[in-house]
């Protein structure tokens, strides 16, 4: 569901940053490395299973928000992004870091902002899954 222009510059970033929550309800905020596939954003990592985001998606807390953008300029100021919220699991999978344990993101609500042209619209496009 990411329009063509969200698409193109998802493919063109390469950090993003990951947030879940402990056990105790504590939010933590982790830069991870992604990919697409499909609909679904993968994270991935060389050891999976030492991170605290694996365990906090493990231990059940499967909702996450993930976050790419960068700054397209400076000069005028000019931000670019998409939030992402979902539902995550732990599965096998062949992706980024080869064959592994990735994190699996089905997005549920996107926002993004200064990817599309979009006139006279105020605030980040939100799009329902």
């Amino acid at each position: 569901m990411f329009s063509e222009q969200e698409l193109a510059y998802l493919q063109t970033q390469r950090l993003a940053r990951l947030a879940t929550v402990d056990a105790s309800g504590q939010p933590t905020v982790d830069a991870v490395g992604f990919s697409l596939d499909g609909g679904q954003i993968l994270i991935g990592t060389h050891s999976p299973m030492l991170t605290r985001k694996y365990k906090n998606v493990l231990d059940g807390n499967t909702q996450v928000a993930l976050i790419i953008d960068d700054l397209a300029s400076v000069q005028p100021w000019r931000p670019r992004g998409v939030k992402i919220h979902g539902a995550a699991e732990v599965v096998e999978r062949s992706g980024h870091f080869g064959p592994g344990r990735y994190i699996v993101i089905t997005p549920t609500v996107s926002w993004s902002w200064g990817i599309e042209p979009r006139e006279g619209a105020v605030g980040p496009k939100k799009t329902v899954w």
